[in-house]
């Protein structure tokens, strides 16, 4: 398969140039060197070439031989993807594991899917039927809750010359002999796929169904829609990894594609740790089972890094178009520019802000549009959306990465760090965050939440706005001079933040809440506003308001009312209107 090309000429660090360079192609997947180093052609010059190589150049010299695949870089899709955790390039770090030992070796090759695995086929056509790409020669069950559907090839189409009956095959065995207007196509459960090129779908659709990850402040503020694309930039300590953890485990995408792009490796050894342990809350099931990782911390080859994203979003499209909602968690994209950065730098190209190749605007909007919810080429439809973490030095909201990524996303999930010091989280700030969503999924939280949630999401936050502008006047004068109106305003928003938009990652009851449990409890607090409002303009004092009884189980229903008994609310919202309308009536009488 790999022939030689030609002769390394020069090697700084992951960047290596080769001259006397023939037959060589323009993103061409080589090895480099006796080791067989993994790399890609990432410029043509006559006879010289430049390769970006993905493993540690360390002792590669002049005068190594490189050998071209004739091929971009791909990766393999079939069975066994899920529950697999690989590098940036696709690389079994567990099967790795058992070859080298605790540390990559250079050169070692293991293959993606396991070839001696056998999975039960079951065929979904019969000779002579016609069939077109997208369309499903057969089934595999991959796990308890995933049906791997193998389809025919996008570009391929044909008559079926020959299918594999019902029975165990491995991966590379023959399932399907197409008879083709260029001859015959033989298939296997292996498609390649190249990384960098999108796979292709009928049409793009308008989503109008939100992506729902049990995070309040998120599925109530800040919704994002399937096939949305959202950024969660914060500085050091702010809890990005934390939420993109959170929406792997409790959002409902059918499978998560989680990529670890340049983070510290305890980080990923935390995630590596974690996740076989977790139980699906919708299944019952290992979370493992629907979700595949892609480890690439800091201390492995920053080349992988960049590649790391593409990996990542391809094995997102496979599932996509076989009719499943997929979420790609990309932590972090501003490693991966970096990433670029290093690489530009090596390649001694003009730099543009701060040091960033020109081009990086370009490669987030081409990472960024391969999110979507799409009609697929069988007709079905399938999704893939994008959660993707910025890391701003010092938290400069400025810098380009966080700029340039705020041109190409609908959904802004900022996180401050006053929030996190104040063990608040998620640390989501719902001042400088905001989502394009809101009226695409509105209609579907009306049906499914309450008919009033438009309206009841946008009075309160219309209160967190006034907070605000309350909160400058407390600082200058403190808040006793304040009328008690303006101080319920206060009151209500503290008991909104720390009920509603704060929530315990760690508490069984409180990690993770329903639609249901959602609507009812934004209900419950713009109620208590309504009528407490009214109460004070009839004379109550807000001291008497705190002191009531149903106050103080206000505060504490999110921790109190597991999502099972959500009915609770509803008692809980009957005994509110009862006492503080009891309690307007007081000083109603009172007054007359």
């Amino acid at each position: 398969m790999f022939e030689e090309i030609g002769k390394v000429h020069r090697v700084l660090g992951p960047v290596v140039q080769a001259r006397g360079v023939t037959r060589a192609h323009m993103l061409e997947l080589v090895e480099v060197g006796e080791d067989r180093l993994i790399g890609e052609i990432v410029r043509l010059e006559g006879d010289r070439l430049t390769i970006q190589v993905y493993e540690d150049t360390t002792g590669l010299a002049p005068g190594s031989a490189v050998y071209g695949s004739g091929m971009p870089l791909s990766v393999e899709l079939g069975p066994g993807l899920i529950g697999s955790i690989y590098d940036g390039v696709q690389r079994p770090l567990e099967e790795i594991k058992k070859v080298s030992g605790e540390f990559i070796q250079r050169g070692v090759r293991v293959p993606p899917l396991n070839r001696e695995k056998k999975w039960h086929f079951v065929p979904q056509v019969s000779g002579g039927d016609s069939v077109q790409a997208g369309q499903a020669l057969g089934i595999v069950q991959e796990t308890e809750h995933i049906v791997h559907r193998l389809q025919v090839p996008p570009g391929i189409s044909g008559t079926v010359r020959e299918i594999a009956g019902e029975g165990d095959y491995t991966v590379e065995e023959t399932i399907c002999e197409l008879k083709t207007e260029k001859g015959s196509e033989t298939l296997s459960m292996i498609q390649r796929w190249p990384v960098r090129q999108g796979r292709p779908f009928r049409e793009r659709l308008a989503s109008t169904a939100p992506l729902i990850t049990g995070q309040r402040v998120i599925d109530t503020l800040f919704p994002i829609a399937r096939g949305g694309t959202v950024a969660v930039p914060g500085g050091f300590g702010t809890g990005k990894t934390m939420v993109e953890h959170q929406l792997a485990k409790w959002s409902n995408a059918d499978l998560v594609v989680y990529i670890g792009c340049g983070e510290r490796g305890n980080e990923m050894t935390d995630v590596l740790k974690e996740f076989p342990r977790l139980v699906d809350p919708r299944t019952g099931r290992p979370l493992m089972e629907r979700t595949v990782l892609i480890a690439n911390t800091s201390n492995m080859p920053v080349a992988a890094r960049e590649a790391s994203i593409y990996t990542g979003i391809t094995m997102a499209e496979y599932y996509r178009d076989q009719g499943y909602h997929v979420a790609v968690m990309a932590d972090s994209t501003s490693r991966w520019a970096e990433a670029l950065r290093e690489l530009s730098g090596r390649m001694e190209e003009m730099p543009a802000e701060e040091g960033f190749p020109a081009y990086l605007p370009t490669r987030l909007a081409e990472f960024y549009e391969r999110a979507g919810l799409v009609s697929t080429l069988d007709e079905s439809e399938g999704s893939v959306t994008i959660v993707g973490a910025v890391s701003p030095p010092g938290g400069d909201f400025s810098e380009p990465v966080t700029q340039h990524t705020k041109r190409f996303i609908r959904a802004f999930w900022a996180l401050d760090r006053d929030l996190a010091n104040a063990r608040h989280y998620p640390a989501i700030s719902w001042l400088d965050s905001y989502s394009e969503y809101v009226d695409e999924v509105a209609s579907w939280w009306e049906e499914q939440g309450d008919p009033e949630w438009s309206t009841l999401r946008h009075e309160i936050l219309d209160l967190l706005q006034q907070e605000s502008r309350l909160q400058q006047v407390v600082k200058l004068v403190g808040a006793d001079v304040l009328p008690d109106r303006q101080r319920f305003i206060l009151e209500v928003c503290r008991i909104f933040k720390n009920t509603f938009l704060q929530q315990s990652a760690f508490d069984k009851v409180d990690t993770y809440s329903t639609v249901d449990k959602q609507v009812k409890m934004l209900r419950i607090i713009v109620m208590y506003y309504r009528l407490g409002k009214e109460a004070i303009e009839k004379g109550a004092t807000l001291m008497k308001i705190r002191r009531m009884k149903v106050t103080g189980e206000i505060t504490r229903m999110k921790f109190s009312i597991p999502n099972e008994e959500s009915d609770k609310l509803d008692s809980l919202g009957e005994r509110l209107e009862r006492e503080m309308r009891q309690l307007g009536k007081i000083y109603e009488q009172f007054e007359t």
